[in-house]
């Protein structure tokens, strides 16, 4: 039995992998913005859920200081971030730089004593730092930020592994699957397998990550080779 922390794991794909371990017997600890939230989600896949905001990065260590030993990590927390440098939003830009790069960092900083030798860590980021669109100027920039920030801690943590997931249109996520068919369809057609991503898929992307002792500071896109259409 592994012990595993899923942070942003109150819904979507980072809840998805929560379930999934905890369903195989891990002992799983699971993070959201909201105590209520993350006690709620918890109890629903045998885990156990702790309030944390990865944008208030002072407070992380407070959140996560009746964690114990940590085999798995992975921080799959996000935020939906629209900004044009047209019409740029600072304060909508510094929430998601916290969230996702600080934050990350912070929660990576306070579990170190926790982790060990045979440890392993997961980053979420995603595809539009390599197809980035109107209105992801954020997005595209933090994403890049990931796989810097990947490359760094597995230099600092080694031997600890750490990776980074990087998921295109999961067709099935909370986030895409309300979209109107005929948006899927043309997203599915660009897709050499013919398929979109999902959250299925990207659990056992994760997992592999996890479990391969020989993958270590790499970038995994998961979208059917979406980025070729």
């Amino acid at each position: 039995m592994s012990r595993v922390v899923v942070v942003g794991g109150t819904s979507g794909i980072g809840r998805e992998f929560a379930r999934t371990r905890a369903e195989r017997g891990d002992d799983v600890v699971l993070t959201g913005r909201e105590a209520w939230r993350a006690d709620a989600v918890a109890k629903e896949i045998g885990a156990r859920g702790l309030a944390l905001d990865l944008a208030r990065p002072h407070d992380i260590a407070t959140a996560l200081a009746d964690v114990e030993r940590v085999d798995h990590l992975v921080l799959a927390g996000v935020s939906r971030d629209e900004n044009r440098v047209t019409e740029y939003d600072i304060d909508t830009a510094l929430h998601l730089v916290t969230l996702k790069l600080v934050g990350y960092t912070e929660v990576v900083h306070t579990l170190r004593p926790r982790l060990h030798d045979a440890s392993a860590i997961v980053l979420f980021g995603g595809q539009a730092k390599e197809r980035p669109y109107p209105g992801a100027t954020t997005v595209a920039t933090v994403n890049a930020g990931v796989t810097g920030l990947v490359r760094t801690l597995a230099v600092e943590l080694a031997p600890i592994r750490v990776n980074a997931v990087h998921p295109g249109v999961v067709g099935d996520s909370p986030y895409w699957r309300d979209r109107p068919a005929e948006v899927l369809a043309g997203l599915r057609a660009r897709t050499p397998a013919g398929r979109l991503a999902t959250m299925a898929d990207v659990v056992d992307a994760v997992d592999f990550l996890l479990s391969n002792r020989s993958v270590n500071a790499i970038d995994l896109s998961v979208d059917g080779g979406w980025l070729l259409g």
